[in-house]
């Protein structure tokens, strides 16, 4: 088992320990959300000692991106070397990414640190496929997020609202919860349209969501920026994309 050496490790040792810090209770928190078998149920906080040992090793997280197990998939998003991926990369990412928590966690975050992060992101926005909207929708967020405003086009991104404003509610249903968030991310950290934010939340209201079992859920955007504003949080950027 990893011992916090500074030796190398190859995909079979990090499948061993990551085997080793699986948790039964995680794992089925995970299922419901959506993963499937393989997976071990690691938290995401038990993988940063090993992510602080190997760092980015591209080949390392391709090969455990391509195992197909769920814990390892987002290991490799953690130690993926994003300025080496292009744009074939990330198509192929997106193909194997299943469901939200790897469309919108893994394969979008680690997107948001590259040059064509953006490129690829409108494509994916434009495609018509359920997770691909929503880790392009995604990948804004978290663009958005970290960039400083000067590196957006406002032009580009009050359209992107205009989008959101016309579409939103007849999009694929994982699209609806990026597309909110895109809303709630551009009222809080893009201070240049705060204010067309706001009144794009407004003019939706409410979203309706299938959540698959039970009634329905709603997503209000407009709600959440007013807690953002009530706790003085506009303007805020994350100083890092990927923990």
């Amino acid at each position: 088992m990893y011992r916090g050496d500074d030796s190398p490790m190859n995909a079979e040792q990090v499948m061993q320990e990551l085997e080793a810090l699986g948790k039964e209770r995680t794992q089925k928190i995970y299922l419901s959300n959506g993963a499937r078998e393989p997976l071990f149920g690691v938290a995401t906080g038990a993988m940063k000692p090993m992510a602080k040992v190997i760092k980015r090793n591209q080949p390392l997280a391709e090969e455990l991106y391509g195992t197909g197990n769920y814990d390892a998939m987002y290991f490799a998003g953690v130690i993926a070397d994003p300025e080496v991926m292009t744009a074939e990369d990330f198509e192929r990412w997106i193909d194997g990414a299943y469901f939200y928590m790897l469309s919108d966690f893994v394969v979008a975050v680690t997107l948001a640190e590259t040059k064509i992060a953006q490129e690829v992101a409108d494509a994916w926005i434009a495609s018509g496929d359920e997770l691909r909207m929503s880790a392009g929708w995604s990948c804004y967020c978290w663009l958005l997020g970290n960039r400083k405003d000067h590196e957006f086009d406002k032009d580009k991104i009050a359209g992107m609202l205009d989008t959101v404003a016309k579409t939103i509610h007849a999009a694929p249903e994982r699209a609806k919860y990026s597309m909110s968030n895109f809303i709630y991310t551009v009222g809080v950290s893009y201070v240049p349209l705060h204010e067309q934010a706001l009144a794009t939340a407004e003019a939706i209201g409410q979203v309706e969501v299938n959540k698959g079992k039970g009634k329905p859920g709603f997503l209000n955007a407009l709600g959440n920026i007013r807690k953002a504003v009530d706790k003085g949080q506009v303007g805020f950027k994350r100083k890092y994309v990927r923990c």
